[in-house]
């Protein structure tokens, strides 16, 4: 029997190994045409090691453009948008989760119903009232537009439930306030869940194309998924150069969850101990 189960987690083992060389294959290629010649990109069998590197070039010929600007516009506006969105999310979870007030059932599920209309379904009125209140084509107005996230209020409300209540009577006999409370004493206990939500509105931010789309019209303006289009639309046939483009784009990505991915797998660890 156990001879059974070790062949059956080994088989088991390998056949995650070959799915996840699959699902990383389009990644390796990537990074491997961004080094390459274009005469090299599209030969056949696919060389996935460069006989021929040209990594200096490539990624040379991608800077000397605009990407830069387009770099830290992208910067600019996930770490401002990041920040915010989790320090409203979290004071808007520590509402709904630990302060009493009269309607604050209803108000949340009226919270949860703006979740269930689809953003494109409001892509309109929201350009109209930009336009209006002076916030159309600027960093603010799309920082604005994704400091306010309904997911990240739900998902950190879960984590404030948690928290018992006499860690907060405690602080009450100390008198403390709701802020010192929410500051010093909550927030530090859900820190694996707001360093959660905090990577993945990095990365939804990052990676954010239609609100830059709809709402940024000067190109000094644009993030990278715009100015990585507009280098497309420049460069369209030279594809050794956009792989390198998009390299460059998912660095910080990567650093981000690498630097992180330990309070991912707490603050998952914390949900499923709470489910």
């Amino acid at each position: 029997m156990d001879k059974f189960e070790k062949l059956k987690k080994t088989l088991l083992t390998l056949l995650m190994c070959v799915i996840g060389i699959l699902f990383m294959s389009p990644f390796i290629w990537m990074i491997s045409a961004s080094m390459k010649p274009e005469a090299d990109v599209f030969i056949y069998p696919i060389q996935w090691i460069p006989k021929h590197w040209h990594v200096i070039e490539n990624y040379k010929e991608v800077w000397s453009t605009n990407f830069p600007l387009y770099y830290w516009n992208s910067i600019k506006v996930t770490v401002c948008t990041t920040a915010l969105s989790v320090l409203l999310s979290s004071m808007a979870a520590y509402s709904f989760s630990k302060i009493k007030f009269r309607g604050r059932n209803v108000i949340f599920v009226l919270v949860l119903v703006i979740y269930m209309i689809p953003s494109q379904a409001i892509l309109v009125p929201q350009f109209l009232l930009f336009r209006w209140v002076g916030l159309f084509d600027s960093h603010f107005g799309l920082i604005l537009l994704g400091s306010f996230s309904v997911l990240g209020t739900f998902m950190l409300r879960q984590f404030y439930l948690g928290i018992h209540e006499e860690y907060m009577e405690s602080a009450r006999i100390d008198g403390a306030g709701h802020f010192r409370i929410f500051w010093s004493i909550c927030t530090p206990l859900v820190k694996p869940a707001i360093a959660t939500y905090a990577i993945l509105r990095f990365i939804w931010t990052w990676n954010d194309y239609q609100n830059p789309l709809i709402f940024l019209r000067t190109k000094t303006l644009f993030t990278l998924p715009l100015g990585i289009q507009s280098f497309a639309d420049l460069n369209g046939n030279f594809y050794s150069l956009i792989m390198a483009a998009s390299v460059s784009a998912i660095v910080p990505l990567l650093i981000i969850f690498i630097i992180g991915q330990k309070q991912v797998i707490e603050g998952i660890s914390m949900g499923g101990v709470k489910g």
